[in-house]
């Protein structure tokens, strides 16, 4: 059943550039969508669904240490802290890369390791953290599509329009270069930079993408960086559901371990969905297994019989186990 599991994941498709058609720029659905695992992520946004590419996301948490950590794990003057640095399958919503250390180094650093799996023609969205124009270019040489916001003070050259004037929140869609000669050094091709407005928290704010793939529109790019969001609510299951910010070790190893224990926890509890159907959230299911765990009973049928008028429990134990031998 694990093997089958596997095997329903969404694969990576060619390399070949998605032409610049509505169904490749995310206005109409493709007309053969990619089959995806019922993890119960149903409420989470179906744009990228549409691509029949694998899209990966890439983001760090900060996990907050004690002062007992200051030893190895210091991240400023008075305060320790560790980072995950993870990349996460969006179609099927588990981990494919993860790599725990402390949070002293810059995110552009571990770029390189957490992108090292991809293949060609597969996408990764990533925070503008993780921007370094080598490493924008070792995706581009590899023919992986790679989409970001600019960090401030980047500074552009402008070549080539796509858009004239404001379309819906797009303002600006350009082919630009990077301007100064070191940094085109690092990154001597053409850069796509789309420039879009909207109210976050209340106000206006206007954000520039990048992106290195020429071909799609510009409402397909900022779509896709919002999907970027959807590894914030990952990351919610690890910390708040999972408890992982709180350590039962201060040196390094047991808070590595207590890392690990929570990515296998959250992988065998969405194996766990994928059996039994499960059509609930994922905090629910967790809560209802931790009540459930010291009791003698079957997991699965627990899960697929919750929510529902009908159906029966199997228990594993047999009434002559709950009396002590020689007693009646």
């Amino acid at each position: 059943q694990f093997v089958q599991f596997q095997e329903q994941l969404p694969r990576a498709s060619g390399c070949n550039v998605t032409p610049r058609t509505p169904a490749a720029a995310g206005h109409f659905p493709s007309p053969r969508p990619i089959r995806r695992p019922a993890f119960g992520q149903g409420r989470r946004r179906k744009f990228a669904f549409r691509f029949k590419r694998m899209i990966h996301l890439v983001d760090s948490p900060t996990i907050r240490l004690v002062a007992n950590c200051l030893d190895w794990a210091k991240h400023r003057r008075r305060k320790a802290a560790a980072k995950c640095h993870l990349r996460l399958n969006l179609q099927s919503f588990l981990p494919r890369f993860a790599i725990g250390d402390t949070a002293r180094d810059a995110d552009a650093k571990r770029a390189g390791e957490v992108c090292a799996g991809l293949l060609a023609g597969e996408i990764v969205i990533f925070d503008k953290a993780y921007v370094h124009l080598r490493h924008l270019f070792d995706l581009f040489r590899r023919g992986v599509f790679g989409g970001t916001r600019a960090k401030e003070g980047m500074k552009f050259r402008g070549g080539r329009r796509y858009q004239w004037g404001r379309v819906g929140n797009i303002l600006r869609d350009d082919g630009v270069e990077m301007s100064s000669s070191g940094s085109r050094r690092d990154y001597p091709v053409w850069l796509r930079r789309v420039v879009a407005g909207g109210e976050v928290e209340g106000k206006w704010r206007q954000m520039e993408f990048l992106c290195n793939n020429l071909e799609w529109s510009a409402q397909t790019i900022v779509d896709l960086y919002r999907c970027r969001w959807n590894i914030e609510s990952f990351f919610k299951e690890l910390k708040q559901t999972l408890q992982l910010a709180d350590f039962l070790g201060h040196n390094a190893h047991a808070v590595r371990w207590q890392i690990w224990m929570a990515r296998l926890t959250c992988l065998l509890l969405r194996f766990c969905a994928f059996l039994s159907q499960w059509g609930h959230t994922f905090t629910r299911r967790f809560t209802l297994l931790r009540s459930a765990v010291w009791e003698k009973l079957e997991l699965r049928s627990l899960l697929e019989v919750y929510g529902t008028a009908g159906g029966r429990l199997r228990f594993l134990a047999t009434p002559h186990q709950a009396y002590w031998p020689g007693f009646a």
